[in-house]
């Protein structure tokens, strides 16, 4: 590909970027998943314009092509990593465990409520522990989530008002609405379950969003939950894969903080 070939893909990819980035941003939603594709997009722009101003900078110096060359060689090994977690969550979308039948207790972890109404990505995870919950209508339903920032509603609360308008019965819901973190969910939802008098040793269903299962799964364990087998809901297709960028880091950043 000539000069213009790549100042055309370029350009391409620096507007996909940061026209998506925009795009969220202006629904409101500003994290790294977000903002990391702006940032590239913007790159992107500036090497479509500059192209052929980096190529005299690069053609006067050998070690500068090397340089070039290994910045995009580092950037091409780095996209890979990301290509491969992303396919490793968007394979537990469809995994079987949803199908299980022996759980003591149905989990789901809260993810936003604005306005004090459930976002798309917590709807997703609503509707995923309602089909659980209708063919195991005799085990309890722990929503768990606290109060969002500058909100006078409890995640919990309005995800039991959610189910409830669905024909889950109140009687079966546990609201856990302490929670500011995964992990004080998982902690507070055991606490919970210990007062119904299910063990932390009991086997549950984790209902999250699909990128978030590999790492609630494990600061469950780590909560003492020794038997949580993680259900994936999918995550809205217009912030899929800024959310799954995201959480690529998320998991990074758990893993070194020891979170799980």
């Amino acid at each position: 590909m000539g000069f213009r070939g790549w100042q055309w893909t370029m350009a391409l990819l620096g507007v996909v970027l940061l026209g998506d980035a925009i795009a969220l941003m202006g629904l409101g939603l500003f994290n790294f998943g977000v903002v990391l594709p702006a940032l590239i997009g913007v790159a992107a722009l500036w090497l479509a314009w500059r192209w052929h101003a980096l190529a005299r900078w690069r053609a006067a110096r050998p070690h500068r092509q090397w340089l070039w060359r290994a910045g995009w060689i580092g950037f091409a090994v780095w996209l890979a990593t990301v290509a491969l977690f992303f396919r490793f969550i968007g394979g537990r979308i469809d995994a079987p465990a949803e199908r299980m039948t022996g759980a003591a207790a149905i989990v789901v972890l809260g993810s936003g409520t604005p306005h004090c109404t459930a976002s798309p990505t917590l709807a997703a995870r609503l509707d995923k522990a309602l089909a659980l919950a209708q063919r195991m209508p005799a085990i309890p339903v722990v929503v768990s989530g606290g109060q969002d920032f500058g909100l006078h509603c409890s995640e919990a609360d309005v995800m039991a008002d959610y189910l409830v308008a669905r024909g889950i019965a109140s009687q079966r819901l546990v609201r856990e609405d302490r929670s500011t973190s995964t992990d004080e969910n998982l902690r507070f939802s055991r606490q919970l379950l210990a007062a119904q008098g299910i063990d932390a040793s009991a086997p549950l269903l984790l209902v999250t969003s699909d990128f978030h299962v590999m790492r609630a799964e494990r600061i469950a364990r780590k909560a003492g939950l020794t038997a949580v087998t993680g259900v994936a809901a999918p995550t809205p297709l217009y912030l899929r894969y800024n959310a799954w960028l995201r959480e690529y880091f998320a998991y990074i950043s758990g893993w070194v903080l020891r979170e799980f």
